[in-house]
């Protein structure tokens, strides 16, 4: 499971390339954000590309989760210590975050197992 967290407007080629960044070649379920991102343009061409579904998650429930690496920027942006940690825990029903938030450009994105 894959936690996104993007600025509003980001291209999709640049979700793409983060993602790939991360996983290489592995097979992905979904894309899992926040539900303020879920319709932006760039990450719904991201997940077809990778022909994936994507889930979203209200600031509620994503600051419900702990994540290693909250960020005080986050929260006071979103309303939530953590997007795309938060996300792939949610995203994967609560499995191990198996790779912490990694940064590239505007996309930050992690890794969660499925459970």
């Amino acid at each position: 499971m894959i936690g996104v967290g993007m600025r509003p407007g980001t291209a999709s080629s640049a979700i793409v390339a983060a993602v790939r960044r991360v996983l290489g070649d592995a097979t992905l379920v979904c894309l899992a954000t926040i539900d303020r991102r879920g319709d932006e343009p760039g990450l719904r061409r991201a997940a077809e590309e990778l022909g994936v579904p994507v889930r979203t998650f209200g600031a509620g429930e994503l600051d419900a989760v702990a994540v290693p690496t909250p960020a005080a920027r986050t929260k006071s942006a979103v309303g939530a210590a953590g997007v795309a940690e938060a996300a792939a825990v949610l995203g994967s029903n609560g499995g191990v975050l198996l790779h912490a938030k990694e940064i590239h450009g505007d996309v930050t994105v992690a890794v969660a197992r499925l459970r």
